[in-house]
């Protein structure tokens, strides 16, 4: 039987020495919301534009001289993608990237100034699975998902280890709650496990939100058919894996899910009152909190995921 290896809180400790020897703390704004501090975490401020860099070095750096040498195949909408481009770049490694054709412009054009190569697919009809698994076989490369690895939640993690000692130095009270963005549960699982105390409420998109209706089933619900088109295109997950909503889980995280026209007013909050440019997927723990489907608290922390979003359809977003 094949025991299969399981994140951990050590591990996303080990991961944040890592990120923390490479990388600056992103940035955590204190916003009065109501006479509530709530400190809000600016992962789209990472070189590459989102927190999936911090669960790329983990696991790339964790692969030994012979697999590395073989280089690595990840299948991403784009932050996923530029995350293991950029650490591969780094190790002096070869990364292949299965992208949708759909996906925004300016992932797919910063992922491949990176160095890595992109295959295409299609979303609706293509398994992006399937094809980088075929890939990683026939080459002998290293299959790197972009959730569903201990290696990645744990340095995904590493974000929560960040706030919470960045939290402490500001003399906010100590992390009760953290909301996060949720596609497949990396970034909210790493951070389940590095902030045991802190409630976890995860936030995906309405027709998008199946963690949300996982946790309150206990058992794994994939998107249904005909998910609704949205612009969170960095959480448009089909079903979350066993290792991420055991994590989520085994803390009782809970979910709510949010709407188009929310994401965009959390974008706009976001623009006139940090200055930050935000994506869609990156925005939606904001937009709960904005929305009020999260209440607020003392200890709140939100996590703006990502910021990397085609020019035109930002614009247009906070028009």
């Amino acid at each position: 039987m094949t025991i299969l290896r399981q994140p951990t809180r050590a591990g996303v400790r080990d991961a944040a020495a890592k990120v923390a020897a490479i990388l600056p703390q992103t940035p955590l704004y204190v916003v009065m919301i109501d006479g509530v501090a709530v400190a809000m975490k600016a992962e789209s401020l990472q070189p590459i534009g989102a927190f999936k860099i911090r669960g790329a070095w983990h696991r790339l750096t964790a692969m030994d001289e012979t697999a590395r040498a073989r280089g690595v195949v990840a299948f991403s909408s784009g932050n996923h993608a530029q995350g293991i481009a950029w650490a591969a770049k780094r190790l002096g490694m070869a990364a292949t990237i299965v992208m949708p054709a759909d996906a925004p412009k300016a992932k797919r054009e910063a992922t491949l100034a990176l160095g890595a190569e992109v295959v295409d697919y299609d979303r609706m009809s293509e398994s992006r699975e399937t094809i980088a698994a075929r890939l990683a076989e026939a080459r002998g490369a290293t299959l790197v998902p972009s959730f569903d690895d201990p290696w990645i939640i744990e340095g995904q993690g590493s974000a929560g280890v960040e706030a919470a000692e960045q939290m402490a130095a500001a003399a906010l009270a100590p992390c009760a709650r953290a909301v996060i963005p949720c596609g497949g549960g990396g970034l909210a699982a790493g951070v389940a496990l590095a902030l045991k105390d802190a409630a976890i409420t995860v936030v995906e998109p309405e027709g998008w939100d199946d963690m949300r209706r996982s946790l309150e089933a206990s058992w794994i619900e994939p998107v249904g058919p005909n998910p609704p088109p949205t612009a969170c295109d960095a959480l448009q997950t089909k079903q979350v894996s066993p290792l991420t909503f055991d994590v989520l889980s085994r803390r009782d995280a809970t979910g709510v899910a949010v709407s188009e026209a929310e994401v965009r007013v959390a974008q706009r909050w976001a623009a006139e009152r940090l200055r930050l440019v935000v994506e869609p997927g990156g925005a939606v723990a904001l937009a709960a909190l904005l929305a009020g489907k999260v209440a607020l608290e003392p200890g709140l922390l939100v996590i703006l995921s990502g910021g990397n979003v085609d020019a035109d359809a930002y614009a247009r977003a906070i028009a």
